[in-house]
């Protein structure tokens, strides 16, 4: 199938006003509209995109015009223009808000705004769904769901991903994958940001991590901010589109600056063309949060410290909703080498179905560990996967009908993985056959559900060797059958086996050794058991999963018999009262602790010169090198204001100024109505300490010149994202110049080169937010 190309594109050729909302003119303009779907149809595309690619109700608040109303009206002008194959697909595009936790937009609230888009597309008579250009896996989730509940039309999905091969946000092609395909999209695709030639290899990565149909839309290469050309002709982009055949891609197209010449030179060069087939991706049980994929083809440890099963303190925590303990011991888990993280908050007096939801939330703040949703109830565990970003794992469904029937549709639903007790109505069969009649029963169930055997985790129970010794042997067995003869993946609660016996470390891990020796994939334990830990690595070292021993020596290099560190957790107990690591990890209360601890001993200053603003230059750097990603630098940045919000207040009881290191006046410039680049470098120089006056989007010059006078703001950060934005940008820093000479300049955005912005009077050229912070310290500090 051929796809189109650029709307924007032909809208900027037909004279679209600058500040002008595009989508407005399916009912202003209808005629200008159909004209581009029918030059796009002439030139051969299959399917045209509607003009609804910023339909949204945070990006057309002040309109006359209903969403639905314009979605009807866009679908009815891109039918007008369409031959009789030819499909249309509603266009939905990113909201322009950071959903929580990097920024303010509420999931549910973004889930109703996609709502209101995806039920009017199917009454309107469109063909399909297209969700595009997003770089938020959770604002994709979000439109993903709405799409599928709120119409029977066919989804495909695409996202932007930079040269490494993730979203700005830190979102990975492999995790974008995984999650979207368990949500039961049609299609997966990368438009935009890139042309073609950068976008190639990304593509391929795309081929190998998903059975599902494969699309792209490149741009036409890099804009040119003088006079918004690209870089890339249409035969040079159709001699690189032509090598994504031999990739296997199932449809193609242009994005930004590909025009009719484009599509109808992809046209010309597809005549004849036969589709080349793609290898099956191997089945592999895989589950993921958006920066990472655990694919469980080793021992993989699941933390099992957020159950509260047996310990008091967490049980309390749960029910006090102290976010804190439980954020810790998130962490802790995390340090001490948990690739999953078991969450459950079975407690009697709490509420399953609301704090389910909103711990996996928290955990997911200041963690990228896959999660394993454990509860007994159907209406929690749906809650909490609804909220999950990423792909998880469900703990648990067992040989009961009922059981069965309510669990498999939710895992089915959400794209998830499940475990499978083998227990039933009857309870823990004595004998393995029975177990594994049960684990057979269940995948066969589940098979019948959609969920194939990749995803299905067997848990063939451990029984307390002291009360049935004559049990273990039978777990162990079973362990075996399933593995071998259901070809499953299985996962064991480990230390229930040594419980009444004395010495438990030494028989949980000979237990831990023979079930991994039977084959046991995922073992649920305590990661701080550093002899648990050490009993993984080195089975891992004898059975050749650990290539070269390389893990086991790098863990154990340095080691002496003699001085072997002890098992209580004292080293995290240390960190946790480093304000370092309380902002790296995003524990905003340990921040604030911390920071009142040292103002007992330091005065306010230092603590931000010494401690709170080296924190934050190191997770800076962290950033720049693409260690941690933008979700994980906000809620570092987040922690970071806690500390600040304590030096603040100590200073006013004193009745000292409050601290600021500057005041920085930040807009988006005249005619440019998206800001969410300008909102994400205000969080984080706000949480540096800058005082941010915001003028928002859409901001005429004599409106930024006024606000840096009364503010007496030295530093001014403009945003600009279209290139017909760019003359709006010159115009308010000659402004700026003019009546403030001293004043400095960044400017930001993605039509925006480190050229450009000399050539238009900019001080600083800032590609993202550290680079914002970094100008603003050098000015002002």
């Amino acid at each position: 199938m051929l796809l189109d190309g650029g709307m924007g594109t032909m809208l900027q050729k037909y004279g679209l006003d600058t500040g002008e909302i595009p989508e407005l003119l399916n009912i202003t303009n209808p005629d200008m509209i159909t004209k581009i779907h029918r030059e796009y149809v002439e030139a051969g595309s299959d399917a045209v995109y509607t003009n609804t690619f910023g339909c949204n109700r945070y990006k057309i608040k002040s309109s006359e015009y209903s969403i639905p109303e314009i979605v009807d009206a866009a679908v009815k002008n891109a039918r007008a223009a369409c031959n009789s194959g030819t499909k249309v697909a509603v266009s939905i595009g990113p909201l322009g808000q950071m959903l929580e936790p990097a920024g303010t937009l509420k999931y549910e609230d973004a889930y109703e705004a996609f709502r209101e888009i995806a039920s009017q597309a199917e009454k309107s008579g469109a063909d399909f769904i297209v969700i595009e250009t997003m770089t938020d896996l959770y604002e994709m989730k979000a439109a993903v769901l709405a799409c599928k509940e709120n119409s029977s039309l066919p989804i495909i999905a695409s996202m932007s991903f930079e040269e490494s091969g993730r979203t700005f946000t830190g979102c990975s092609i492999e995790a974008m994958a995984l999650t979207l395909e368990g949500l039961g999209v049609s299609a997966v695709g990368i438009n935009c940001s890139l042309g073609p030639i950068e976008i190639l290899p990304l593509a391929e990565r795309l081929c190998k991590a998903t059975d599902l149909p494969v699309f792209i839309k490149p741009n036409a290469g890099l804009p040119n901010p003088e006079d918004g050309s690209y870089n890339i002709t249409a035969s040079e982009f159709v001699s690189t589109m032509e090598k994504y055949i031999e990739l296997g891609v199932d449809m193609m197209g242009g994005c930004c600056g590909t025009n009719p010449e484009y599509i109808s030179g992809l046209s010309e060069m597809l005549k004849g063309k036969v589709k080349v087939g793609r290898a099956p991706k191997e089945k592999a049980t895989e589950i993921c949060t958006p920066t990472n994929v655990v694919n469980v083809d080793h021992v993989v440890v699941c933390g099992e410290r957020l159950n509260p099963t047996g310990k008091k303190r967490l049980k309390q925590a749960i029910l006090d909703g102290d976010m804190n303990y439980i954020l810790k011991l998130v962490v802790e888990q995390e340090d001490q080498g948990a690739e999953i993280l078991d969450v459950n908050v079975g407690v009697p007096g709490a509420d399953e179905e609301k704090l389910l939801p909103e711990i996996v939330k928290k955990v997911q703040s200041v963690s990228d560990l896959p999660l394993q949703i454990d509860s007994s109830n159907p209406k929690a565990i749906e809650a909490a996967l609804r909220v999950y970003n990423g792909k998880a794992i469900v703990n648990s469904v067992n040989g009961e009908a009922g059981s069965m029937e309510k669990i498999l549709p939710i895992v089915k639903k959400y794209g998830a993985a499940v475990i499978a007790l083998t227990l039933d109505e009857d309870g823990i069969p004595e004998t393995t056959e029975k177990r594994f009649e049960i684990a057979e029963k269940i995948v066969k169930n589940a098979e019948a559900s959609g969920i194939g055997r990749e995803n299905i985790i067997a848990d063939c129970l451990t029984l307390t060797a002291s009360a049935q010794q004559e049990g273990v042997v039978q777990t162990l067995n079973a362990i075996s059958r399933v593995k071998n003869e259901l070809g499953i993946k299985t996962a064991l609660g480990v230390s229930n086996i040594s419980f009444g016996l004395p010495n438990r470390p030494l028989v949980n891990r000979t237990f831990l050794a023979l079930a991994i020796q039977c084959g046991l994939d995922v073992a649920i334990i305590n990661p701080g058991d550093e002899e648990m830990m050490a009993t993984i690595a080195a089975c891992e070292m004898l059975h050749n999963r650990d290539k070269n021993a390389a893990r086991y020596v790098e863990k154990f290099s340095g080691y002496s018999s003699d001085k072997q560190e002890p098992v209580t957790g004292t080293k995290q107990e240390a960190e946790g009262n480093d304000i370092y690591y309380a902002i790296e990890k995003g524990l905003e209360d340990d921040t604030a602790r911390i920071t009142e601890e040292l103002l007992k001993t330091n005065d306010e200053l230092s603590i931000v010169s010494d401690y709170l603003i080296p924190a934050l230059d190191k997770i800076g750097k962290g950033f720049e090198s693409g260690k941690i990603f933008l979700p994980q630098m906000i809620q570092a940045a987040t922690a970071a204001q806690a500390g600040f919000e304590v030096i603040k207040s100590s200073m006013l009881n004193k009745g000292e100024k409050s601290i600021s290191l500057g005041k920085v006046v930040i807009a988006t410039v005249k005619g440019d109505v998206h800001d969410i680049g300008k909102n994400i470098v205000k969080v984080i120089m706000e949480n540096y300490g800058f005082e941010m006056i915001d003028l928002g989007k859409d901001v005429p010059p004599e409106e930024v010149v006024k606000a840096a006078i009364e503010n007496d703001a030295k530093v001014v950060g403009l945003s600009a994202l279209m290139t017909t934005t760019l003359g709006s940008m010159e115009e308010t820093i000659v402004a700026l110049k003019k009546a403030i000479p001293d004043c400095k300049v960044l400017v930001g955005g993605a039509v925006l080169t480190p050229e450009y912005a000399e050539k238009i009077g900019a001080d600083y050229y800032c590609k993202d937010a550290m680079k914002s912070v970094e100008a603003a310290k050098e000015i002002l500090c």
